[in-house]
């Protein structure tokens, strides 16, 4: 535990780069005590709109809240959300300077309507077709000129668009060449683009639908990937382990909500982390804050060990709490203690 504190005390001298699909959250808070009369709805008496950084945007608030250094790179579209967006980056000391607009796209938002301490419902404004060759080149250019000052890259894989294959590509392909640490958070469908990276960090659902879609050669027999079944937990382990192997990892940290964590490392090393979450109220952008604590871990010195215990220790704090949230040194001391 004493490695574990020093190593979060090395937090704020990390820079690191977060690509992937930007998301404005937009909360609505109320209470409701009535059913409408023209549908039968709950009505919300409103009191509050709040806004927060979502997708690769929450990403780095994570990051930020450790008075780490941080710099968002993607695509927002040219609406008055993404000045929102922008200002909502800006109170936290987010870098937008890898930030492009589309003008024909909307800036990706989730409303979320809530009563009380109730999601009553989510309105969700997008657009998810992959961005043009120009806006590529041009998110890889910033990427080019800028990747030096980096001590690591998180791709924050939301499917709406930004992160394809030529920008996986060439962003990994950079990456390495400067011998950058790399870290997913991943959609299942874009497992087969990941080669190389240091690790990913998907949770349950993601890792055995990854499984199914990616048809890996299993010699062994150990395991049938297409069965139309559910996935045992020794089935979980030996894909992972070919997972590994398939696409040349370091490591693979899959999230298990209240059963915590496993720590899969090249090599076949295998470690269950238990979960320290104290309560749940809130489990949305538990895996931003996991791919956040464990990438800034890893270009604060750690291993893949130590940084998914410090990464299992702020999820744990995040879903304790409402809305997208964040922890801090402070608060993950705290509870390290």
């Amino acid at each position: 535990m004493h490695n574990l504190r020093k190593i979060i005390q090395k937090f704020p001298r990390v820079n690191i780069l977060v690509a992937g699909d930007l998301i404005l959250d937009d909360y609505i808070w109320g209470k409701v005590d009535r059913i409408s009369p023209e549908a039968p709805v709950p009505v919300l008496w409103a009191d509050k709109r709040t806004y927060a950084p979502g997708g690769a945007a929450n990403v780095a608030n994570n990051i930020s809240a450790f008075k780490a250094k941080v710099t968002v790179l993607g695509v927002v579209g040219g609406d008055k959300n993404k000045d929102i967006l922008l200002s909502e980056l800006k109170k936290r000391r987010i870098s937008a300077d890898g930030i492009f607009v589309e003008p024909a796209r909307h800036t990706t938002v989730k409303t979320r309507i809530v009563a009380g301490h109730q999601q009553v419902v989510r309105v969700d404004w997008e657009h998810t077709h992959s961005l043009s060759q120009k806006l590529n080149q041009q998110i890889l250019n910033f990427a080019r000129k800028n990747i030096r000052r980096f001590d690591a890259v998180i791709i924050e894989d939301y499917g709406k668009g930004v992160i394809n294959e030529h920008l996986l590509k060439e962003l990994i392909g950079l990456a390495r060449s400067q011998k950058r640490i790399i870290t997913v958070d991943p959609k299942e469908e874009h497992f087969q683009y990941y080669h190389g990276v240091t690790s990913i960090t998907p949770n349950r659902r993601e890792l055995e639908n990854a499984i199914r879609n990616l048809k890996i050669k299993d010699t062994a027999n150990r395991f049938r990937l297409n069965a139309d079944r559910l996935f045992t937990d020794k089935d979980i382990d030996l894909a992972a382990a070919e997972i590994i192997k398939y696409l040349d990892l370091d490591s693979l940290l899959v999230t298990l909500g209240e059963d915590g964590m496993r720590l899969f490392e090249r090599g076949g090393r295998l470690t269950h982390i238990p979960t320290v979450a104290q309560e749940v109220f809130d489990v949305s952008g538990a895996g931003d804050t996991v791919v956040a604590c464990f990438t800034l871990a890893l270009a604060s010195g750690a291993t893949k060990l130590q940084a998914a215990h410090i990464a299992n220790f702020a999820a744990g704090i995040v879903v304790g709490k409402l809305g997208t949230a964040v922890t801090n040194k402070e608060e993950l001391l705290r509870r390290m203690d």
